[in-house]
C-alpha cells in the first residue's frame, strides 16, 4: 500500500468534477486501499479521489465505526439541517461552520461492485456529504458560513 500525497486548496483538480468509474478491477481496489491508508496517515475521517490528484467518483470514509469505501457514490436523500465545524485535509489550518443534511441516504458501490445503501446521521452524514461534494469540485470553504483560520 502506499500513502499519496494529498492536494492542498489552490491545485485546479480539486476544482474539477470527478468521472464516473466504469469498470470494477483489482487497481480500483488497490485505489481505494490506499487512499484509506492516506487518510489514516493523515489523521482525517475521509478522502475523495480528486484530493489525491484522482479525478473518479471514489471515496474513502471513517468516522469511527469502520471503514467505507465507495465507488460512484450518490445521495438519494436528505433530510433536516446542522451547522457544524468541518475542516479539510486538503484545506490545512482552516475550520469553517458549514450547514449540512442532518440525515442523508447515499446509494453506491462496494469495491466489489455490489450495490449498497447506507443511512446516515451525525457525523457521518456530514462527512459522506463533504467528500460526495469533492467529487463535483466543492469544497467546505464554498459552504462555510464563517470560516476560522487555526494553528501557526
Amino acid at each position: 500500500m502506499a500513502v499519496f500525497k494529498v492536494l492542498v486548496i489552490g491545485d485546479p483538480i480539486l476544482r474539477e468534477k470527478a468521472n464516473p468509474v466504469t469498470k470494477i478491477n483489482p487497481a480500483l481496489g488497490r485505489l481505494l486501499n490506499d487512499m484509506a491508508e492516506t487518510m489514516y496517515a493523515n489523521s482525517g475521517v475521509g478522502l475523495a479521489g480528486p484530493q489525491v490528484g484522482v479525478l473518479k467518483r471514489v471515496i474513502v470514509v471513517d468516522t469511527g465505526d469502520g471503514l467505507y469505501q465507495l465507488v460512484n457514490p450518490e445521495i438519494t436523500s436528505a433530510e433536516g439541517a446542522e451547522t457544524d465545524r468541518e475542516g479539510c485535509l486538503s484545506i490545512p489550518g482552516v475550520w469553517g461552520e458549514v450547514t449540512r443534511a442532518a440525515k442523508v441516504k447515499v446509494r453506491a458501490l462496494n469495491p466489489r461492485g455490489e450495490t449498497v445503501e447506507i443511512d446516515a446521521q451525525g457525523l457521518f452524514a456530514r462527512a459522506l456529504q463533504h467528500e460526495i461534494d469533492h467529487l463535483d469540485g466543492i469544497l467546505f470553504v464554498d459552504r462555510a458560513v464563517k470560516t476560522v483560520r487555526v494553528g501557526g
